[in-house]
């Protein structure tokens, strides 16, 4: 967006791939990458946003549906039962397939009893220099952005969305959000924020019905010395990194990140895990069955058990049979 990345060779540099995923580099297609410009040709510079090809290059393990953004749009069915789960079933299973620092915790929410979760839309903001201002207000002004900086990222929400920004952890002149941004928000989204900044208004954003957030911390002063950077690119949240797109699960311990690709796996097999446990405590109690024998793989007769309990249950999860099986 800012810095024209040179053609130094018809390969990019690992230093101008980072530059254009940050948006601080020029935006090319594949083809532009293999060829440099033609004499007297200027390459456009990327703009505040990710393009959806963007947004598709760094997303490609989700087969779903997107939004025309590009972003991965998780059914929304499976972000309520995302909502059911706990933070400690959705860990181990992103722990298991590799992805290690998907929890930030420390976090100040509005209304801690009331989980929220939704799909990730993503900004960044830097301390602000004259130059970089000027440079982004400009781009902003061309593209047809209206207002300051940080209601950028505001006017592209969607329902089901979580507004989740990169403010470099800044309380004190960096809050992002009052209750009048607070407000617009919920009603484009139905969910809530997550902040590495500060924000303000607090007894006003507890008066939206259903909002909620998380953020550093709670200050009375306005937003000085920031500049939005990016939208919908990747960011660091404490040392989480967060795609555009993926599900956002916020608790009052903390939240997790998980990869819009995973988010049925978690899904489903947290909640086979809670279907155990419950059989499992039952039982227990009941003493049909000892702790040796619950806590290892099942053998043939307790799963005979386990189905049948399972049937007579007066609700359970939409996973078939199949897909239990697979878990127990």
């Amino acid at each position: 967006m800012i810095v024209p990345v040179p053609h130094a060779s018809r390969r990019p540099t690992a230093n101008a791939i980072l530059l254009v995923a940050l948006g601080l580099g020029w935006a090319t297609t594949a083809t532009a990458q293999e060829r440099p410009p033609a004499s007297g040709e200027m390459e456009r510079p990327a703009g505040i946003a990710a393009s959806r090809s963007d947004i598709l290059a760094i997303t490609p393990l989700w087969k779903g549906e997107r939004y025309p953004d590009g972003r991965p749009k998780v059914p929304e069915p499976l972000l309520r039962r995302m909502k059911e789960i706990s933070i400690e079933e959705a860990w181990d299973v992103l722990r298991q397939r590799g992805y290690e620092n998907q929890f930030a915790a420390g976090w100040q929410m509005v209304n801690p009893d009331r989980p929220f979760v939704g799909r990730a839309l993503t900004a960044a903001y830097l301390p602000a220099r004259p130059d970089l201002v000027e440079r982004v207000m400009r781009t902003g002004k061309q593209e047809g952005r209206i207002g300051p900086s940080n209601s950028w990222p505001i006017d592209m929400l969607q329902k089901g969305d979580v507004y989740i920004a990169d403010g470099c952890g800044k309380v004190a002149d960096g809050t992002l959000i009052g209750d009048n941004l607070g407000n617009s928000i919920y009603a484009k989204t139905g969910t809530g924020v997550v902040f590495d900044a500060g924000a303000r208004d607090l007894d006003g954003l507890k008066k939206i019905d259903g909002f909620n957030a998380c953020v550093r911390g709670w200050d009375p002063s306005f937003l000085k010395n920031m500049v939005l950077s990016s939208i919908n690119r990747p960011i660091r949240i404490g040392m989480v990194t967060v795609l555009p797109g993926d599900v956002i699960l916020a608790r009052r311990e903390g939240v997790i990140v998980v990869p819009a690709h995973l988010a049925e796996e978690v899904v489903v097999t947290a909640e086979v895990v809670a279907l155990k446990d419950e059989f499992g405590h039952l039982r227990l109690r009941e003493g049909m069955y000892t702790p040796g024998q619950i806590d290892v793989p099942w053998t043939a007769p307790i799963k005979a058990d386990f189905f049948r309990w399972l049937r007579g249950r007066p609700s359970r999860p939409p996973i078939p049979d199949s897909e239990i099986e697979k878990h127990l």
